[in-house]
C-alpha cells in the first residue's frame, strides 16, 4: 500500500503514530511523516487513515494507485 500524508491538512494529533507507530512519526514541524509503508498490517493503515481528524492521511493500492481511503 502506498501512503501519503496531506501535510498542509496534518495537525499533529499523533492518530497515525499511535494506530502505526512502525509507519509514521511526528517530526519537528509537528507534521506526520511515513518512515516505513510496509512495518504495518494493512487492518493498522486503515485504522490511522480512519482516525485522522483532519483527513490527511490518504492511502492508495500500490499496484493500480487507486485511492483507497480517505
Amino acid at each position: 500500500m502506498k501512503i501519503e500524508i496531506d501535510r498542509d491538512l496534518c495537525i499533529g494529533s499523533g492518530c497515525c503514530v499511535a494506530a502505526a507507530p512502525r509507519v509514521f512519526l511526528i517530526d519537528e514541524e509537528k507534521k506526520a511523516l511515513v518512515v516505513n509503508a510496509h512495518a504495518a498490517a494493512d487492518f493498522d493503515l486503515y485504522e490511522a487513515a480512519r482516525l485522522c481528524p483532519t483527513v490527511a492521511v490518504i492511502l492508495y493500492d500500490e499496484a493500480t494507485g487507486r485511492r483507497l481511503s480517505p
